[in-house]
Parts: C-alpha cells; structure tokens; sequence
C-alpha cells in the first residue's frame, strides 16, 4: 500500500519497467503525484533515458509538462490512458521538448479523445498548431470520415504565452509560468504547479538564474535539470560540431553546483534533478550527478530515473 507520505515510486529497469504500470494499478495512488516521463536532456535518440517529459497527476487529472520523443509511449508504460489528456504545457520550442506535442494530441485522438485539450507554451505554439493540421490534413480528414471519429482540430486548443503569471486556474490546480534565459532562447518558461498537496517547481532548461530561486520559494519539490560539467567533454566528442556544442551547453544550462545554489535560496524541501546533460554517459553515476549539488544543498535531492513517481505530500 502507498502511504500519502511515501515520497517515491521507483520503476524498475528495462522490462521491468513496462510492468510497473500493473504494480501501480494494484494499489492506492496518492491525490497528488509526479511521474518522471523522460530524464535525458538534449534531442539525442538512444537506448536508456527517455527524452525530455514529465507528468503531474491531481485528483486523476493529468498534466503533461513537455513533449520530447517517447513521450506517448512513456505515458502508456505509466499507465495514463492518452485519451486522458487534457493540459500540455511546453516549456520552450527546442525539439526535444515540443517534437511530439502534436503527435502526443494525435495518439490520444486515435485512441478515443473525444474532450478537449488545452496546451499552454511559448510564442509559436499556436501556429505550430495549425501547422500539424496541414501536415496530417489528409489522414485526419479521412479517418473523420472513415472512421467516424470528432474532428481533433477542434478538440486542442493552443494559446501561446506573452508574458509571466498565471495560466491556467482549475478546481485543483493553479499554475504559473516564469520566464527564464536558456541562451539562445529567451522565450522559455518555467512552470509553477500549486496543488492541495503542495507546490511542484519545473526549471524548464535554463541557464543558471538566481531569481528562479526567487519563483520557487518555499516549494515543495523543485525539479531542476542539470549539467554534469566534467563529462561535457566526452559528450561533445560524439558530434561533428563539438566545439560550438560545448559552448552552448555551457552557456545555457545550469552546473549541479549552480543548482545546489537554487535549490538551497529556494529553501525547498525535495530537490530533483532531471534533464540530465549528459543522460546517456555510463560513467557519470548518482553519486557524479549529486556530490557538486551537496556543496550548497543540505535538503533531501532525488535523482530522477525513468517512469519513477513521487507523491505528494512529501
């Protein structure tokens, strides 16, 4: 049985993992929990970590935060039925964050959406929008037909974010977006998720800022990504552009030491670290990821791994 205060679910690796879902099912599941979808930073598609997603679920309402590759199937191993879907939130227009936002919307229609879905990102997602209907014009009209299915260009409804502040208010769950620098990209948000079971903080990418220490004061839990600097170098060794690669890596995200640094002003009680850059290096272990984290951070850090789950209230 799952306490309310059991802090975490870890699924288990490989085939394993598949299975977690029919584990889950078997118990109480808390109000309020969060469901690492997918834990390796970057486009990159590659055996391991999954890429860029994470879920929120509130009194069995699911809210997915960000669409990189992988993410329908992550779902479906978690045990969310897609046509479940109703909020979509993109932190920024980076691939792996946003590559399967429209596909994410479309799997879910073709296994029985019938209600409407609201996404919530960066200037561009509503035309983003429209441009996967073009691109999925014919298949889409002839299934309608064919199949007899809603018509889905009018269940997703996009609105693009101009601004900080609130953007979205439930019965549940009242949620904010922050904005913060992930060079080159400026237009790219943070999100704040305020639940009866506490206040949930994703950093989105970023690089190192102070004042999103600032927007995630006193939360419960702050999942952060995270730069393992040491092993940039045998990282960027794997590509063609390897000098100019290392220079954005570096520029736009955040060093674990820097994130120990948020964390600890933040004053947070759980810090989880995500996105790993690199999150696909067999030699950087928990340990790597946690010991810079440590130097500024005394508080309770989570190292997220695939389809794991922690519930609220931690």
């Amino acid at each position: 049985m799952i306490g309310r205060r059991h802090a975490l679910k870890l699924a288990l690796a490989g085939a394993a993992a598949l299975a977690a879902p029919n584990v889950f099912a078997q118990v109480d599941k808390p109000r309020t929990r969060i469901v690492f979808l997918g834990t390796k930073g970057g486009p990159r598609v590659e055996p391991g970590r999954s890429n860029p997603a994470n879920l929120v679920v509130v009194n069995g309402t699911p809210y997915v935060i960000d669409c990189g590759m992988g993410v329908s199937h992550q779902l479906a191993a978690a045990g969310i039925p897609l046509e479940s879907i109703k909020y979509i939130f993109i932190g920024h227009h980076h691939s792996d964050h946003n590559l399967e936002y429209g596909n994410l919307v479309y799997n879910a229609w073709v296994t029985g959406l019938s209600t409407p879905v609201h996404s919530f990102g960066p200037k561009g997602l509503e035309a983003m929008t429209q441009t996967y209907w073009e691109l999925n014009k014919f298949d889409i009209e002839t299934r309608i037909e064919d199949e007899g299915r809603p018509d889905l260009r009018k269940l997703l409804i996009a609105k693009d974010i101009n601004e900080d502040g609130v953007v979205l208010q439930t019965a549940d769950v009242k949620v904010t977006a922050f904005r913060t620098p992930h060079p080159p990209i400026m237009d790219n948000f943070a999100y704040k998720f305020e639940t009866p079971d506490g206040v949930i903080v994703f950093s989105s990418d970023t690089a190192y800022n102070p004042k999103l220490a600032e927007f995630a004061k006193g939360a419960d839990v702050l999942v952060h990504e995270c730069l393992y600097v040491p092993a940039v170098d045998r990282l960027v060794l794997k590509t063609k552009n390897g000098a100019t690669l290392k220079k954005h890596l570096l520029e736009s995200h955040t060093a674990t030491e820097d994130v120990g640094r948020i964390a600890a002003a933040a004053g947070v009680k759980v810090l989880v670290l995500s996105h790993f850059v690199p999150g696909d290096d067999p030699l950087v272990t928990d340990d790597n990821w946690t010991e810079d984290v440590k130097k500024n951070f005394s508080g309770r850090i989570v190292v997220a791994k695939d389809l794991m789950q922690l519930a609220l209230p931690v």
